[in-house]
């Protein structure tokens, strides 16, 4: 016996099953957009955090933003073997540290310090960089501060390596060299005073900006702490053999 009832549901259906669809479809397609958080609570030692944050209206934007959270997250010291759980948790458990510091040694005036901060460096379709910087003082001659770059797949939010970015490591390193030896001319500085006597290396930081591929060199990557940050840029253009993209 032929059934109305069932007629009519699959009428209803097909509109709303397109309609999820088409949403669906919208919400997976919506442009990354990020806001600035800053952590407010109150702390005995000195912090400062400050970052970028994808909106969250996407699987991609909250998985932009665990990339995020778990870089911070590894360069804030922690006092117990398991991992925090979340940044305010860390930055707690940083000031905890502090306070039975002074307890223990309240004749020193050392304040502890600690400041990330974030900036968006590039965003395409294809890429977008973010640069993480961290300072941390806990004591001794001076402070360590270091510059992560973050770079992230605009289409499925995954955090990408050097390899997902140069096709051709090889071709790219050699060009690097160049690169290198032609800004180590321009600061009148001599390469043998760079990585510790060991050959051409490419750096754990590679990235992008408006100028083209940004090439940094963190403290004691490749030179002792007296010369910084090594930093350099390659166009784009003289790149673009080399890239995935």
């Amino acid at each position: 016996m032929f059934n109305k009832s069932n007629l009519s549901l699959k009428k209803i259906s097909l509109p709303i099953i397109i309609l999820i669809f088409i949403s669906s479809c919208e919400e997976e397609t919506k442009p990354l957009e990020f806001e600035i958080v800053s952590i407010e609570n109150t702390y005995e030692a000195d912090i400062e955090v400050t970052f970028d944050k994808a909106k969250v209206n996407s699987e991609i934007a909250k998985n932009i933003n665990s990339h995020i959270d778990s870089a911070i997250l590894k360069n804030v010291p922690f006092s117990r073997e398991e991992e925090a759980t979340s940044i305010e948790e860390a930055l707690k458990d940083f000031d905890e540290q502090y306070k039975s510091f002074k307890n223990n040694f309240g004749e020193s005036a050392q304040t502890w310090s600690l400041a990330i901060e974030t900036e968006i460096l590039y965003k395409t379709e294809n890429i977008v960089t973010m640069g993480l910087s961290v300072y941390s003082d806990t004591g001794g001659a001076h402070g360590n501060d270091s510059i992560q770059f973050l770079n992230f797949n605009p289409e499925n939010g995954a955090l990408l390596t050097q390899n997902d970015i140069i096709s051709d490591m090889k071709g790219f390193k050699k060009l690097a060299e160049s690169f290198f030896l032609d800004h180590m001319k321009n600061e009148g500085l001599d390469i043998k005073e760079f990585f510790f006597g060991k050959p051409f290396q490419l750096p754990e930081n590679i990235g992008f900006n408006e100028e083209g591929i940004i090439l940094l060199y963190n403290n004691y990557e490749i030179a002792s702490y007296a010369q910084g940050y090594t930093e350099f840029v390659i166009s784009i253009e003289k790149a673009k053999e080399f890239l995935s993209f």
